[in-house]
């Protein structure tokens, strides 16, 4: 796969590509997605890799990327899930898209029309260290109480949609 990510309008309708860093040093708006995993009231979260080129070491989304511009985003999800976290999943639904901005303190800037996601797994995790430190199952209410508390542990773009995923799965 190219290291591209895929420029939209706010709409989310695409109008082109651009190489990944690139696009995050412009500050462009790019589509990505977001990937929950929720099963008996408990979330699978991730704790990004600290190599990531931003939010190292922050707990995220069960998998979050960029779609390629020749793969279908829900065969990208999949793919993505099984590189990152080692899982097979099913019952892929689209709950909402959203766009959000924020600078780094690196410079770089996410602009994202971020496309949200569940899924069910169908087999056992195995982490890509290159990607996650590590995963947990947390419960949806534990979850919430900590992101309103601790907020600083985690990615801009979970304290969004995580709120919404956790008030649908209670």
């Amino acid at each position: 796969m190219n290291n591209n990510v895929i420029l939209v309008d706010i709409f989310g309708n695409r109008y082109g590509e651009m190489e990944k860093l690139e696009a995050h040093k412009k500050g462009l708006l790019h589509e990505a997605f977001s990937l929950f995993i929720v099963k008996d009231k408990k979330m699978l979260i991730q704790k990004r890799a600290l190599g990531k080129y931003h939010s190292g070491g922050l707990w995220t989304n069960a998998c979050c990327s960029h779609p390629q511009i020749n793969e279908s985003i829900k065969n990208n999800i999949k793919r993505k899930t099984l590189e990152e976290i080692g899982t097979k999943i099913t019952n892929l639904k689209k709950q909402f898209s959203f766009v959000y901005r924020h600078q780094f303190d690196n410079g770089l800037i996410e602009y994202e029309y971020d496309n949200v996601y569940t899924a069910d797994i169908t087999t056992s995790l195995k982490i890509n260290k290159e990607e996650a430190e590590e995963v947990k199952w947390i419960d949806l209410k534990i979850l919430a109480d900590d992101l309103k508390n601790n907020p600083q542990n985690y990615t801009v773009w979970f304290l969004i949609c995580a709120p919404k995923i956790i008030k649908k799965f209670l």
